[in-house]
């Protein structure tokens, strides 16, 4: 049986192997579409009217069928170019829409801004940040997402956020990262607690002491976790929670001391409804970074984002304060 006359024969081998139809290519095709004039596609793409033939002998042999019908200066589409047509003005006006987003994103207060950072960092520092944020980046869309800082580097990796609040040491080599402040480590007790004015505790109290720490698997539980391994003093902990108002209020009730940094409980220190005692002579500080993946260049919302967050902490406790004068002494509620 003979193939029917002026459909060309398809070799699939060859077929299956070619990539898309080159899209400067398909502009032309469509600018001729419409205007059915050699000269005039020539005169609006900026081109000698030759290119334009050539481009379109090209863009038919890619096909691999004719897709133009000459009929005196009129140029007319074949079935198989009014295919064609439907299919590239999809993939044009997709192009055109990328470009446009992509111009946008460079604007001034376009583009988005996905960052994670601990609940605390959430709740303590990131309002004031994002309201003056908005302030300058009105379009900006904002995600925050809340999380441990071993949490937040996964969340990365699965490209659920582009920036993380997190400790310093959370993150690995494939990642750079932006001081933003440190902090330091006390222990936090109600205000009739034995410690309370008694200065450093003495290390065989510690040992004896029930202790209401963060959750194991954070980084704030191993770095206590190492500085009294380093002091010789094996932590007798008793609870563990994953939540930092559970333990504020498990301190409160005088049912043990924690270990917090002071700008946690700043509220607690300012109502003396909560003291801070030092760990010891040596202090145990921790660094807060921002991460984002190496060799990622900063866009300008995110680089104000980690200027604001360094602006933001100055209004923060990060040390332990100097001791106030002594609370009035109050009795404790029996149960």
């Amino acid at each position: 049986m003979n193939a029917s006359p002026g459909i060309p024969e398809v070799d699939e081998a060859s077929s299956s192997m070619k990539g898309p139809f080159d899209s400067r290519q398909l502009q032309a095709f469509s600018i001729l579409a419409r205007t059915g004039s050699f000269t005039v596609t020539a005169r609006e793409m900026f081109l000698t009217q030759s290119a334009v033939s050539h481009s379109m002998k090209a863009l038919e042999q890619d096909a691999g069928c004719r897709l133009l019908d000459r009929v005196g200066k009129k140029v007319m589409l074949t079935q198989a170019g009014e295919h064609l047509l439907r299919h590239a003005e999809v993939v044009l006006r997709e192009m055109q829409a990328a470009r446009h987003e992509i111009e946008q994103l460079g604007k001034w207060g376009q583009g988005r801004l996905r960052v994670g950072a601990t609940a605390t960092l959430c709740t303590s520092l990131l309002p004031a940040v994002l309201r003056e944020f908005k302030e300058s980046f009105p379009q900006c869309l904002i995600q925050v997402e809340p999380g441990d800082s071993r949490d937040l580097i996964r969340r990365i990796e699965e490209q659920r956020i582009d920036l993380a609040l997190i400790l310093n040491g959370a993150a690995d080599a494939r990642f750079d990262t932006v001081p933003i402040f440190s902090d330091e480590l006390c222990f936090i007790t109600d205000p009739l607690h034995p410690w309370a004015a008694a200065g450093i505790p003495p290390r065989a109290e510690v040992v004896r002491q029930k202790l209401i720490l963060y959750r194991k698997s954070s980084q704030t539980f191993r770095l206590v976790d190492e500085y009294f391994r380093a002091e010789e003093v094996v932590l007798n902990t008793v609870m563990e929670l994953g939540s930092m108002e559970a333990i504020k209020e498990l301190v409160k009730l005088g049912l043990g001391v924690s270990v917090l940094a002071p700008w946690v409980v700043q509220r607690e220190l300012d109502d003396r409804s909560l003291v801070t005692v030092p760990l010891g002579r040596r202090k145990l500080r921790r660094e807060w970074v921002m991460a984002h993946w190496r060799g990622r260049r900063l866009t300008l919302a995110e680089e104000t984002f980690a200027g604001l967050c360094r602006s933001a902490v100055e209004g923060l406790l990060l040390e332990r304060p100097a001791p106030a004068a002594e609370p009035e002494p109050r009795v404790r509620a029996r149960a």
